[in-house]
């Protein structure tokens, strides 16, 4: 059993667990009522992160791990603005 882990991560099989329970935390949260573009600015920075982290795990070139990480901060700060325009309206 221990002899399968570092190959789990090696073929990049960990990272792709990760982006499972992302996608299905997507659809609990959207089948709960948040808006779908609420939900993808919140979790859009995970995945790109977790995405280099495949690529990184599976030995790509540098650009395709340094690809989704620099995407990965545009989508933060949208999100971060979005929550910033969603509390000023709460508080009036």
């Amino acid at each position: 059993m221990m002899a399968a882990i570092p190959g789990f991560f090696a073929s990049g099989h960990a990272a792709d667990l990760i982006l499972a329970v992302l996608a299905i935390e997507f659809a609990w949260l959207v089948r709960r009522g948040n808006k779908p573009l609420d939900v993808a600015l919140a979790l859009g920075p995970a995945v790109f992160i977790v995405l280099a982290l495949r690529a990184a795990l599976t030995g790509a070139d540098w650009p395709l791990i340094a690809l989704p990480l620099a995407l990965s901060f545009p989508v933060h700060i949208a999100d971060l603005r979005r929550r910033r325009m969603l509390a000023s309206r709460l508080r009036g």
